[in-house]
């Protein structure tokens, strides 16, 4: 089942950006965009969005929104 999670971040020189993520059959692709009629962009995301997305996943476990397993895989996706 694929999974969606989005959040709002600004970026060095104070941009806001929407930031999507989309986690489907153990791929994970990072979106953004800056403002509401600009086109969505794929980007490589820092360390600091990739622990933003795996609290956003942590969050979702007790609530039964995603399992473990899922939970697991989105944690082996993450670049060393």
């Amino acid at each position: 089942m694929g999974m969606e999670f989005g959040w709002w971040d600004k970026d060095e020189e104070g941009k806001k950006w929407h930031i999507k993520v989309r986690f489907h059959g153990g791929n994970v692709e990072f979106n953004r965009k800056h403002g509401h009629h600009t086109s969505w962009e794929e980007f490589v995301p820092t360390d600091d969005q990739w622990d933003r997305l795996l609290s956003e996943a942590e969050r979702r476990l007790p609530r039964r929104l995603m399992s473990t397993k899922e939970f697991n895989q989105l944690k082996g996706q993450r670049p060393t």
